[in-house]
Parts: C-alpha cells; sequence; structure tokens
C-alpha cells in the first residue's frame, strides 16, 4: 500500500480545479447561487479525480525503454544519449520523462513531455559533454503517465542504471591519428613535413619531384627510365618519445571547462598513439612535488591500453612541481638520448628562471620540447579596443604579459630548447607538428 500512494502524484490541473472551487465557495458566502454550483462542481471534481485515478491504476501499463550509450566517454567531447521508447498499451498517454543523469555533468533539470498514441515509438536524444576524468553513474528512467483528463499521474521506474568511464579523449585520438597519416592533404592545421637527410632504412624509388635532396638520386634508375629517379628512405624507427605531464597547481586553471592538466592528458594519448604508428617507443612521466606514473618507453602492442589507464587515473595536485625529480628521472630511469615533450605552464618569467637551470642540464642529454599555455582570456581582452583610461592601463598590463609569454619561448630556444606555445584549444595539433617537424629534420 505504501508503494502504491508513493507513485501517485497530482498534476498542475488539480491544484488548478480546487482553486477555483475554493473562489467559487468563498464567492457563495455573498451569492448564494454560487455555492450550489460550487457544490456540485466540488462532486463532479471528485468523480474526475476518482475516474482519473482507475484508469491510471487499475490496469499494467506496458512499455519498452531502452537507453542508447557508447561504451565509455570521451573527455571534453560531445556524445549523443538515445532513450528508445515505445508505448504498447491501447490508450493514448501522455508521458513526461527524466533520466537521471551522473551529478558530474550538474544537469538537474532533464525533463521531456511527449504524447504518444498506441503501438507509437519515439526516440528522444540528448547531447552530453563530460568536463572530468572517472566513473559516470546514470540512473534509472522515471516515467510520469497521464490521461487526458490530466488530474494525476502515476510514476514508473524503469531499472536502467549503469556505470560509465570517461577516458581521455579516445574521439581526438582518431581524428588526429587520421590526419597524421593522411598523404594527400592535411586537414586541421597539421602540417606535412618532409624529411630532410637520410635515414638508415630504404624504402623505395620514385619519382624525383621539386624539394627532394639531389643527393638522393638513383643514376642507375634515371639512365633506365630516361628521367630523374630518387631514393626514398624510411624514418629512423624505435626512437623513444616520452609525454612528461606537470601536475602541479600551475596545471589547474580551467580552459573551455576543462585544466590545462586534462588539455595535456588529451593530448598526451594523442601523441602518444601516432608515435607508436610511426614505429617509435612511446613513455609517459608524470610529477609535481613527488614523481606520479612512469611507464618506460616501449613499442608493445599493450602499451597505448597503459598509457590510457594510467592517464584516467591522473589527477592535478595543490603544490609546486618539483624539478630536480625530472632531471633525475631523466638521468637514472631512461636509458639513451630521448624526446622528452613537457607539458607544463610558466605565468611569469620568473616562474621560468627558477625551472630554466634543471631544464637545461636535460636538454644536455635529450631533445627536450617544452610545451607552455597561451592565456587566451588576455589575449582576448587584450585584442579589444579600450573605452576608459583605466581600460587602457589594463590592456597594457595585459599586453606586456603576452609580449612576456613570447620572451619565454625565445629565452628558451636560446638555450637550445624547443619550445611551443599554443593555446589550449591547439594543443594537440601544434604538439603533433611540433614532434613531425623533429622527424623530419633528424633530431630524433
Amino acid at each position: 500500500m505504501k508503494g502504491f500512494f508513493s507513485n501517485i502524484y497530482l498534476r498542475d490541473r488539480f491544484f488548478w480545479w480546487l482553486g477555483a472551487l475554493v473562489v467559487a465557495f468563498a464567492t457563495g458566502f455573498w451569492w448564494p447561487p454560487l455555492f450550489f454550483v460550487a457544490q456540485v462542481a466540488l462532486l463532479a471534481f471528485m468523480v474526475l479525480v476518482v475516474v482519473d485515478g482507475l484508469i491510471l491504476f487499475a490496469r499494467n501499463y506496458r512499455f519498452r525503454i531502452r537507453r542508447k550509450l557508447p561504451r565509455v566517454l570521451s573527455l571534453g567531447d560531445s556524445t549523443i544519449v538515445k532513450i528508445d521508447l515505445q508505448n504498447r498499451n491501447n490508450l493514448r498517454l501522455r508521458i513526461g520523462l527524466i533520466d537521471e543523469l551522473p551529478y558530474q555533468l550538474q544537469i538537474r533539470d532533464y525533463y521531456q513531455e511527449l504524447s504518444l498514441s498506441p503501438e507509437e515509438q519515439i526516440v528522444l536524444d540528448y547531447e552530453i559533454r563530460p568536463l572530468s576524468r572517472g566513473s559516470y553513474s546514470f540512473g534509472d528512467i522515471i516515467l510520469f503517465l497521464s490521461t487526458q483528463l490530466g488530474l494525476l499521474e502515476r510514476r514508473f521506474t524503469k531499472k536502467a542504471a549503469v556505470e560509465l568511464p570517461v577516458y581521455p579523449s579516445i574521439v581526438q585520438m582518431k581524428q588526429f591519428e587520421l590526419r597524421a597519416f593522411e598523404r594527400t592533404s592535411m586537414p586541421g592545421g597539421l602540417k606535412q613535413m618532409r624529411r630532410i637527410g637520410h635515414s638508415y632504412e630504404f624504402d623505395q624509388i620514385k619519382n624525383y619531384v621539386r624539394g627532394d635532396d639531389y643527393r638522393s638520386i638513383n643514376w642507375k634508375a634515371t639512365g633506365r627510365r630516361a628521367q630523374l629517379m630518387v631514393n626514398q628512405y624510411e624514418d629512423e624507427r624505435a626512437q623513444q618519445v616520452y609525454c612528461i605531464i606537470d601536475k602541479s597547481r600551475v596545471m589547474r586553471m580551467p580552459f573551455d571547462g576543462l585544466t590545462l592538466m586534462d588539455h595535456a592528458i588529451n593530448t598526451s594519448l594523442v601523441l602518444s598513439n601516432i608515435a607508436l604508428k610511426k614505429h617509435d617507443r612511446a613513455g609517459l612521466l608524470t610529477f609535481s612535488d613527488k614523481l606520479g606514473a612512469v611507464i618506460k618507453a616501449d613499442s608493445k602492442a599493450a602499451q597505448l591500453s597503459k598509457i590510457l589507464q594510467t592517464l584516467y587515473k591522473e589527477s592535478e595536485r595543490s603544490t609546486e612541481a618539483n624539478y630536480e625529480l625530472l632531471y633525475y628521472f631523466s638521468r637514472k630511469l631512461v636509458s639513451g638520448r630521448s624526446l622528452m615533450v613537457l607539458f607544463t605552464n610558466f605565468e611569469s618569467m620568473y616562474a621560468l628562471d627558477r625551472a630554466l637551470p634543471i631544464l637545461r642540464r636535460i636538454s644536455a642529454f635529450h631533445l627536450l620540447v617544452v610545451v607552455f599555455f597561451e592565456n587566451t582570456a588576455v589575449r582576448d581582452f587584450a585584442n579589444k579596443a579600450p573605452t576608459t583610461v583605466e581600460g587602457i592601463y589594463q590592456q597594457t598590463v595585459a599586453r606586456k604579459f603576452l609580449a612576456e609569454k613570447g620572451a619565454m619561448v625565445q629565452k628558451l630556444k636560446q638555450f637550445g630548447i624547443q619550445a611551443v606555445l599554443t593555446r589550449p584549444e591547439d594543443l594537440s595539433m601544434n604538439t603533433i607538428n611540433k614532434y613531425l617537424e623533429l622527424k623530419a629534420r633528424g633530431l630524433i
């Protein structure tokens, strides 16, 4: 009986009719004929409530409800969730639908109202965009049924609880994989890099095109074909590529709903995948005031999955970065010269100067690329036309801040350290371009 009453709900129309009856009874004290009309209306109202309740609760209703979700969700990528609903009754019903969404999405008002004819089927869809890694719990699907009278409604609960993991962006990884290996064109800003110099692995003989190294001309093949032919070489393989993620407080700054560390995690997965496809060995390190995850560079089949699972579990820390630990890692745990892509952020020249001596020591043994972020909010503010004297001063400070960021890039290059200053939304594209450029130049 308790469960029966817990599934009964009163609709707005019930209260509107009840309010009208109260007004009619109150007015009837001054106009007696209206009091009699109000009594008749109250009796009719009670009958309609009983009839509505009998229609809703005197039979078992059947529905086919199914929520369609992918097996995993991608961090920062939009996903379409579909709900397939069919009215398998011989009565037209008004239905209010609530889907219990994970609390991380902060969607607390998802509600759909619809009217379904007998045997009618409808597919509802909505978009979600996870902004944090972890386990997302979807709850039940709740239906509120009402008839054409619309006085009462009955609640039905479809058990549909499921937990889905939100991994670093697999969608972005696949997109950039296709772009990086596209031979005819490079959409989305990726640059096709021509290899400078030779590696040790011969690939094929091809027709000469402008830009090919004339030292690669194969004179025997040229004589046989009566046109210039050149030897083509493959890039050197099995180079070590480490993605190093700074987990300290400087990476907690949010952009486009994601923290800088989340942007770096997505890009690390993308770069590791492309490096493995290029037959290099991919590795991972995270650090802050202490060493975090360490995955030695390898090219085994399970390496990408291992990196993905490790990135899934990482979280920011509210401490300063300890670059001495990074130097220790580069000397003790990494054998041979490697490409190290460091994702961090320097908001001032002072912060860079503190880390620069250690970065120079690492650069002496490895090819170090420091990737840090441009503050897009400051950039947008600096590009606006000021309207007040105070605005002029603020814009001057903003432009000075941006100029200092550019000076950091020059200072790193002055000491032989590769540097990438990028907007968070362009991080993956610019990092992959730098990797392809370094391979084309034969630096790795």
